[in-house]
Order: structure tokens, then sequence, then C-alpha cells
């Protein structure tokens, strides 16, 4: 009979529980949780400060008492591993309620200690104003915030998941919210000009968004030292100074940390197990750590990166569902390699979805990866079919094989359904040869005949088949005396929405006509307002001789991208 013990519950370390249960009803399994939650959904915790998830117990996936009946788990939580003997196969584990400590072998044991809110040492951070949020009782906590100080400002610090959540959930429930972002955009996982979408649409729904600035000290304001502010209504617990580090400073009723977490390592290190370079638990193809008796899963590990095949931090709970299963498969006798991760991701903006796959341009720039990258901004569905929402989306690829590397898109509707699409294909191995053929659903209330994710692959192949040549966003602003930019919308969209300066406009449908007012010893650098009827008057510039190049994207990416 197998011993297997496992330290943290959640995505992890749970699917290991109720899987190695399903392969074997001889296994002693027991689950260590230092919490008083083994199995909750921690992505549902800013839905519930919002409102949208209205009953707490709803995030309540699993408690001890259903483990044991279902997968005859014995958990134990409020239960903290605090030391693990690898010679002699035991853990130590200390009761957090009494203080008590014991010991309990194990065959094989699993790691699932998940990841911790990054707090840096910035002045005055440590008030009972200020707050993260990883888990249940840090939920309970800003609620109860919320109730008692009954806040008229929010600052959120972190443009990630987990900030962009609680900025929406503050907005939601009528509270005038600032968020800050050191770096030059939120949505890491997103390009900037991809970004910019959901800047404005954090700017249109009142949101001050402040980015490039960082939070420098904060200064707690008890209740008693507000002036006139009685004691019985409103700032119950008191105020916060914010200090920036560009010299702005400003009070807010709440504040909310979520910059980013780190890997949840000590135990694993104290016991003499390897860490990685970038910080987290190594771990091989099969979930073992550096010792083969230990395995170890999620947020706390390093996997593969699916497209460069190096180590890289993913702290998803799909991943770490997969993982948890196949160490629970490898514990067991099985046989089973993890086969990467592309951290495909999807984050609620208001209104707007953004999701992404595999890799971004910045990454690849950091790799020294070749690259190729297109954009198309089209309807979600059929154009003339009701509630059609444009989908804006940019791939990138190998330029020589045509292998894709990752995806973006950025809507309202149907943006989920092609980072998935993207996903498996990119899983697949597919090129954008490949993408050029799939056949996807079509029905005007659901999609087009031809998909955003054809439309795409059609204009990377013409990139690689030599039928166009791209010109970007990026080098817009760059053109010299050689090139002159045409712009071949039609007169009204320029003055509707703006232009680039210095651009000349003949409208496409003139273009024939007046093509003899283009120089032909120039590069006619041509946008349109998405790419596509740019790249008609591309072909028809080529095909009678000029040298052009196409702004893929259009005028809409080259706008976004300097929000």
């Amino acid at each position: 009979m197998t011993k297997i013990l496992i330290v943290g519950g959640v995505a992890g370390g749970a699917s290991a529980a109720a899987r190695a249960r399903r392969l074997s009803e001889d296994a002693e399994i027991i689950m260590f949780e230092r919490g008083n939650f083994v199995s909750f959904a921690n992505c549902g915790l800013p839905y519930h400060i919002s409102g949208d998830i209205e009953e707490r117990s709803k995030l309540l996936l699993q408690t001890p008492e259903s483990f044991l009946a279902r997968f005859n788990v014995d958990v134990r939580v409020m239960s903290e591993v605090v030391s693990i003997n690898r010679q002699d196969k035991t853990i130590t584990v200390q009761n957090q309620l009494d203080g008590t400590i014991y010991h309990e072998s194990y065959d094989v044991l699993l790691l699932s200690p998940g990841a911790a809110p990054i707090v840096p040492p910035i002045p005055g951070i440590d008030n009972p104003l200020t707050h993260s949020l990883r888990n249940i009782p840090d939920m309970d906590r800003i609620i109860e915030t919320i109730k008692k100080n009954k806040p008229k400002h929010a600052t959120v610090v972190g443009g990630g998941f987990i900030g962009l959540e609680m900025m929406e959930a503050f907005h939601q429930l009528g509270i005038k919210t600032t968020l800050i972002e050191m770096a030059n955009q939120v949505m890491a996982p997103v390009d900037k000009e991809m970004a910019g979408f959901a800047h404005a649409e954090i700017r249109d729904k009142g949101v001050e968004l402040k980015l490039g600035v960082a939070l420098e000290a904060v200064e707690y304001i008890p209740n008693e030292n507000i002036n006139g502010v009685p004691s019985d209504e409103g700032h119950l617990e008191g105020q916060l100074n914010l200090m920036l580090n560009n010299g702005d400073a400003f009070t807010t009723d709440i504040l909310i940390m979520a910059i980013g977490v780190r890997p949840e390592t000590k135990l694993a290190k104290e016991a003499g197990l390897q860490i990685g370079e970038l910080g987290g638990i190594y771990t091989n193809d099969m979930m073992q750590t550096s010792d083969p008796n230990i395995y170890a899963v999620g947020d706390a590990i390093e996997e593969k990166d699916f497209v460069t095949g190096k180590q890289t931090l993913v702290p998803l709970a799909g991943p770490a569902n997969r993982q948890g299963r196949m160490a629970a498969n490898n514990m067991l006798g099985r046989q089973e390699a993890y086969r990467g991760t592309q951290g495909t991701a999807i984050c609620k903006i208001f209104d707007l979805a953004v999701a992404s796959t595999g890799k971004n341009e910045k990454q690849l720039k950091l790799e020294g990866i070749d690259y190729e990258k297109v954009y198309v901004h089209t309807a979600s569905h059929a154009s003339y079919y009701p509630g059609a929402e444009i989908v804006s989306f940019k791939m990138l690829f190998n330029p020589q094989n045509g292998k894709i590397l990752g995806a973006q898109a950025v809507g309202k509707d149907g943006i989920d359904k092609r980072i998935d699409v993207m996903a498996v294909a990119q899983r697949a191995g597919m090129t954008v040869e490949q993408l050029q053929h799939l056949e996807l659903t079509y029905a005007p209330p659901y999609g087009s005949a031809k998909d955003v994710i054809n439309q795409a692959a059609f204009v990377a192949h013409n990139l690689l088949q030599g039928d166009s040549k791209a010109i970007h966003f990026d080098q817009i602003d760059s053109i010299n005396d050689g090139q002159l930019l045409l712009d071949i919308r039609d007169p009204e969209e320029l003055i509707e929405t703006g232009y680039i300066e210095g651009a000349i406009n003949i409208p496409l449908d003139q273009l024939r006509l007046r093509i003899k007012e283009l120089p032909r010893d120039k590069e006619i650098i041509i946008y349109c307002q998405v790419g596509l009827r740019g790249h008609v008057a591309y072909r028809q510039l080529v095909n009678q001789g000029f040298k052009a190049r196409n702004l893929l994207g259009g005028y809409r990416t080259y706008c976004f991208a300097q929000l």
C-alpha cells in the first residue's frame, strides 16, 4: 500500500488527491493545509467582493468532510508542515490550533504550497487599510474593511489579473478607484498596443489609471486624526496618504497590493531540494523534484515553457490542475511527461475581454527569437447580424517555418474562443499556412464565413509568400524622405477618427484614376482603418511597379498603441 502525503490543497494538491484515489483504492492519502480551507475558487474571490458571486459558500469547492466522504482522503486543515526529513521520509506537522507537533511518514510526498503575494518594503505599508488578495481570509478582511470604513475611494497597485479584477470590483461597488501600475501598460501577457484597448476601457469607465509610476510611501491616518469626520459615520478605520515616485500624492480609504506573487519555497529550500534560477522549485518532466520521492506542482514550481523549452513561472490554475493529475499518475507508477505551459489566459476588464496564449513580442525579443506579426480587426460574427463587436487580434509566428509563437485578442465578444482555438493550434504544432484551412463554425449570430483566425492566417501567409510587404505601427513615426505616407480611407473617416500627420489622402476607390499623383521614386506607405483596404491598395500599386508597404492593423492599431 502506497502512502501519499500532500502539502497544500487548492488547485494542484486537491487535483492530485482526487486523481490518486481514482487510480488506487488502497493508497493512504493525507492532505495537509495550514489554513482553514482546503479547496476553494481563488480566481473567484474578487467576484464575491464585487457581489457578482453572491454566496460565499459557492467559493468553497470541497471541505475536509466532502473529501473524506467522496475520496476517502484524510484532510487535515490548520496543519502546517514545518519540515521534511528526506532521509527518514517523514514530515513534521504543527497543529495551528494548539501548537502540538507530530511526525508523519510517507512513501511519496507532493508539494503544492502555492505562491504568496509580493508586498514590497514600502514605508507605512503595514496598516489596517492595506490588503492583498490570495485566499478566503484575505477576501473576508477586505469585505470587512469595506463594511467598516465605507470607502469612497480605493486604490489598487498592480495591473495584473487580481489588480484589474479588484479595480472592477470597487467600481461595481460605486467606489471611485485609482489603478497604479509601474510598467507602461496593464495586463503584462499582452503587448502594449493590445493593452491600449484595456487602457481606453479603464479610463472610459472613470477609473484613474496611473502608468509608469510606483507607490513610494504610505501614511496611515487613524480616524481620530481626520478633521471633521464624526466617529459614527465614514472613515471608521481612518485614511491613507499615498506618495508616488513621481512626486504625486493623494488620499485613499483602502489600498490593495496586487503587484504579483512569489513561489512559496521555504519548505523545499530547508529540505535541500533544488531551487531553479527563477526562484521556483525545480521539477523535471515527471513533476519530480531533485528528490525522486518528492513531487511538486502549481504556483511554487518552475515548469517548462512550451515555446522555448526553458524554465518558466506561470501561476495559473489550469497548469496547476493538470500538473496535480499528472503527478498523481506518476506517484502511482505511471510514466507521463508534462508537455510545457503556454500561459493561456483571459481577463475580464469591464465590458472587454483580454486574452493571450504563447509568447508575446516582448518575450520573443528578450529571448532573441526571430518572429513576424500580423494584426486583424474584424467582426466577432457576421457584421450584418445585430450585436457584432470588433475582435482585435494579434498573431506572432516564425517567419521561416510559419509555426505559431503566440496570439493575443481583445474585444467584447468571442475573444475566449479565438484564443482557445489558437492555443490548440499552437500545441498541435500548426503553421499559419495550415491555419488558413481551419473549418470553424459559421452562422450569422455566431461567426463569419472567414473567421478572425482564418483572416489572420491569410495575412500571415501573404507575408510569407511575398504577396504583401508590411510596416508596423511603431515604424510609422520614423518614415524618411524616401517614403510617402498614403491614407486611402474616405475623407469623412479622417474627420471622424483622425489621421496621421503628413499623410496624403486618396480614397481607395479613386486610386486607379489618381495613381499618377503618386511618385514612383518613393516607397508608398499605405494605411487604412484596419489594414484590409490597405492590402487591396498595396496589390494595385505593386502590380503597377510601385514600391509599397501596408500598415498592418491600420490606423486602429496605431492609435491604441499610443494609449
